[in-house]
């Protein structure tokens, strides 16, 4: 269990939010969340002891030897000024962005994650992540990130011109679920597969705080009787984001 952020200073939070889906059409959409998420990002920088970022950042991200996707400039730039002030930043990777490499750790320091982590916070537990491929069912997909995982299939990957690869990204992300999230995106009951994952794993070992994103709804769930499972929703439809003061953790909505 990783206790990086084990005591907190006083007066200082944990921040976490992901699905930020930068990079969806149309452009303009993107870029006024894009200046949103930075909007919000000053917002809590006066008292974030770190901010956690949970994945799908980006709609589509492939990092090439010597190229990146462009665009996000102000986001980045944003990312460098947090962490030169000595703000944490950590990156976990979703099922959008999974062919996030070195850049972010090379460049600014951002720890990347592709799997769920363990963190020990002021005395709280809590089990990180994206949350994608977690559960039961959903074996298609699971089939496919093997896939995209395979260093075979990225280094293929690689010889696709950007200029093609990134149209056929664009493609594929029209027909994306993200955008037909707010003509209906319900609650699963019992059938909410991250919801049953939590509560497998706390059989297993207990944690005070499940917290994903990938599902795209807003949730704050029990699990058993002492611990919750927050999902983080996503900021094309929403604007939430979760804090943690030290005591408890709270799923809230960014007012701008």
């Amino acid at each position: 269990m990783d206790k990086q952020f084990e005591v907190l200073p006083e007066g200082k939070k944990v921040y976490f939010a992901s699905d930020f889906h930068l990079g969806t059409l149309p452009k303009d959409d993107s870029l006024e969340r894009e200046k949103k998420i930075i909007r919000w990002l000053s917002s809590v920088e006066k008292d974030a002891a770190a901010i956690f970022l949970l994945g799908d950042i980006f709609d589509f991200w492939f990092e090439y030897k010597r190229a990146i996707p462009k665009g996000f400039i102000r986001l980045q730039g944003k990312f460098a000024d947090l962490v030169d002030k000595g703000i944490p930043l950590i990156f976990f990777t979703g099922n959008h962005d999974l062919w996030m490499f070195d850049y972010f750790t090379s460049e600014l320091g951002i720890p990347v994650h592709r799997k769920p982590k363990a963190y020990k916070i002021q005395g709280s537990t809590f089990l990180i992540g994206h949350g994608d491929g977690l559960g039961p069912g959903d074996h298609f997909y699971k089939f496919l990130k093997k896939i995209f995982e395979n260093k075979i299939a990225q280094w293929c990957f690689r010889w696709v011109h950007p200029d093609l690869g990134m149209k056929l990204a664009h493609s594929w992300s029209r027909g994306s679920r993200i955008s037909n999230d707010a003509k209906g995106n319900e609650f699963k009951g019992d059938n909410e597969w991250l919801w049953q994952f939590c509560k497998d794993c706390e059989k297993a070992s207990h944690h005070d705080y499940y917290i994903f994103g990938h599902r795209h709804l807003p949730l704050d769930l029990e699990v058993g009787t002492k611990s919750r499972y927050i999902n983080l929703g996503e900021w094309v439809n929403y604007s939430h984001y979760a804090v943690f003061d030290g005591k408890t953790t709270t799923l809230t909505t960014f007012k701008d």
